[in-house]
């Protein structure tokens, strides 16, 4: 009857947030349109309301750690879920994200993306798009800020193994920027994919900077070593077992 109860009321959440989001994003339109301020501070709604509504809802609270960067960043973080898009960008003074070129075409989501300054990469052809990127930011077409992005190109389940692409690392030696990476356990509350979102607390920390200059071998280790320490520190956090992780999933 528990889980009975908890599927229905994630499925309530679910609706609801996606009405808020056509809800807010239509309402903010008129000067959304004229002014990137002004989308930014739809999304931000946007992004509040969620983690309000599921913490009464659903029973899922959201915890932000560590000291969110307000200066110009290169953001590398954990993907697990939309969830930790959302804790992420409602942190952040200036986030953009480097997306995957459909979300583009997504109603009202791409077209608030791109006002916001995200950039849209094509799958496959990541390495030309992000010498674009570079040339964009050179003549100063995107807007300055946090610029965010997810080093295993996809979401990636509690547990999982999966590969750091190297293109974050061409990213962090071309800026010439700080790195900060992002820990996170959404995913053991917030699938991928599927209705039930679990109660409990989803956190995202923002961790100790890496600062530019690192050869990129030695770089991309200790990303990889500090996302994924702190990442497996927040899901033991949770009490979940690997059973229980994996059957948000499902």
């Amino acid at each position: 009857m528990g889980q009975a109860m908890q599927w229905v009321r994630s499925l309530i959440f679910n609706v609801s947030m996606y009405l808020a989001m056509f809800v807010i994003a239509i309402a903010f339109a008129p000067m959304a349109l004229f002014s990137r301020h002004w989308a930014r501070r739809a999304c931000l709604t946007w992004c509040n309301w969620v983690r309000w509504s599921a913490a009464w809802m659903i029973g899922l609270r959201s915890e932000v750690r560590g000291t969110p960067p307000t200066g110009e960043v290169m953001i590398a973080a954990k993907h697990q879920s939309f969830l930790d898009i959302i804790l992420i960008f409602s942190s952040v003074p200036a986030g953009k994200f480097i997306m995957k070129r459909e979300l583009k075409f997504a109603p009202l989501l791409g077209q608030y993306a791109m006002r916001i300054g995200c950039v849209p990469v094509d799958r496959g052809k990541r390495g030309r798009a992000i010498k674009q990127m570079l040339q964009d930011v050179g003549r100063g077409l995107i807007a300055p800020g946090q610029l965010i992005i997810y080093p295993q190109g996809t979401r990636v389940a509690p547990g999982v193994d999966a590969p750091y692409k190297t293109g974050t690392g061409v990213l962090y030696q071309q800026l010439g920027q700080p790195c900060v990476p992002v820990a996170t356990n959404v995913g053991a509350f917030w699938p991928r994919r599927g209705v039930v979102r679990k109660p409990g607390l989803a956190v995202v920390e923002f961790l100790p900077e890496i600062e530019p200059g690192l050869p990129l071998p030695h770089f991309m280790d200790k990303l990889r070593q500090d996302i994924e320490g702190a990442s497996d520190k927040l899901l033991a956090e949770t009490g979940l077992t690997p059973e229980e992780i994996e059957e948000v999933e499902r």
